[in-house]
C-alpha cells in the first residue's frame, strides 16, 4: 500500500507538470468585465493521503476518487470510493486444549468508503483570487470492510474493534488552479484527508 501512495502521488505530480507546461493562462476564470465564471461540477479529483477513523482509533494510508456535478449556484455534489488498509493485533489462545498457548495474532482490515460527498464552494462570498478554491464539504456513505487473518488463528472473526460501517465526515479544503484544465487540492478531513490532482472537464 506504501508503495501504491508513493507511484500515485509521482504520477499526479508528473500529470501537473506536464500541464501546467502546455497552459499558463492566468486569466481563465475572469470574463471581460472582470467578474468570475467558473462552474466547480464535471470535475475529476485524484486524491491520496491518510484515513482516520474513530472506532478503531489508527491512522492509515488512503486513496480517495470522487467526480463532481454541479447541483445549483456554488454547490456540487460528487459520488466518491476510496481504499485504505491497516494492520492490527488481537490476543488469543485455544482455551481447549491442555496447555492453551495465548499469544498476539495479526489481522489486516481493508476498508472501501463509497458515498456522495456535498461541497459548497466561498469563492464569491469570500472573494478570493480566482485561482483559488475554497469549500466546506460533508460526507455520507458506508464503509464495505474485509479481514484476513494470520495462520493459525482460530478464534472468534468478528473479535476485534472494527470500523463503522457507516461512513460521515466533514471537510475543509482548498484547490488552486495549475492550468483551465488542472489543479492541486488539499482536503483535510475528519474521515480521509487527501492531497492529489483535480482535472476539470467544463473549462
Amino acid at each position: 500500500m506504501k508503495n501504491l501512495l508513493i507511484s500515485i502521488i509521482g504520477l499526479l505530480s508528473l500529470i501537473s507538470f506536464e500541464v501546467l507546461a502546455q497552459d499558463q493562462s492566468p486569466d481563465y476564470l475572469i470574463d471581460i468585465k472582470g467578474k468570475p465564471t467558473e462552474k466547480y461540477g464535471n470535475t475529476l479529483n485524484l486524491g491520496a493521503g491518510i484515513g482516520y477513523y474513530t472506532s478503531v482509533g489508527v491512522l492509515t494510508p488512503a486513496v480517495l476518487v470522487n467526480y463532481e456535478f454541479d447541483i445549483f449556484k456554488n454547490f456540487t455534489l460528487a459520488p466518491f470510493i476510496g481504499i485504505s488498509t491497516f494492520q492490527d493485533q488481537y490476543y488469543w489462545g485455544n482455551p481447549n486444549v491442555p496447555d492453551p498457548s495465548y499469544r498476539y495474532y495479526n489481522y489486516r482490515e481493508t476498508v472501501i468508503p463509497v458515498g456522495a460527498k456535498g461541497t459548497y464552494y466561498f469563492d464569491q462570498l469570500l472573494h478570493v483570487n480566482p485561482r483559488w478554491d475554497l469549500y466546506l464539504a460533508t460526507s455520507v456513505g458506508f464503509a464495505f470492510r474485509t479481514v484476513a487473518w494470520e495462520s493459525g488463528y482460530y478464534g472468534d472473526r468478528g473479535a476485534y474493534q472494527s470500523v463503522n460501517p457507516l461512513f460521515i465526515a466533514m471537510h475543509i479544503g482548498g484547490e488552486y488552479h495549475l492550468t483551465q484544465k488542472t489543479g492541486l487540492f488539499l482536503d483535510l478531513s475528519t474521515g480521509i484527508s487527501t492531497f492529489g490532482l483535480a482535472l476539470h472537464f467544463n473549462k
